[in-house]
């Protein structure tokens, strides 16, 4: 079976509170389904990218620490799950409840 990194996305500007008490009931929910499943490796949760460090290697060797995620854009990653799917086609379809659940647009990548 492969490993699938399935992220949740959330824009630049995402506020938290905005979830509300079914979309909390809605993930846990969706967790204890990917459990029962057998299907669920890891998953987290991300504090905002505006809290992130960025590590840079320079041309003299150093390292570049800067404030903020590495690429400027509109939507940062809020939150991930690692699942053991048998293809790509199961994993999307605990995407789809992913996207369900978190009211958030969602990506799905196969680990190497």
């Amino acid at each position: 079976m492969a490993q699938y990194f399935v992220t949740i996305h959330h824009p630049d500007d995402y506020d938290p509170s905005v979830e509300d008490e079914a979309m909390s009931r809605a993930i846990d929910a969706l967790n204890d389904e990917m459990t029962a499943a057998g299907i669920r490796v890891f998953v987290g949760g991300l504090h905002p990218a505006s809290h992130a460090k960025s590590l840079r290697p320079q041309p003299d060797g150093q390292v570049l620490l800067t404030d903020g995620p590495y690429l400027p854009t509109h939507e940062q990653i809020g939150g991930f799950w690692v699942l053991q799917a048998t293809d790509l086609d199961e994993a999307l379809a605990w995407g789809r409840k992913a996207a369900i659940a978190c009211r958030a647009p969602v990506e799905v990548r196969e680990f190497h």
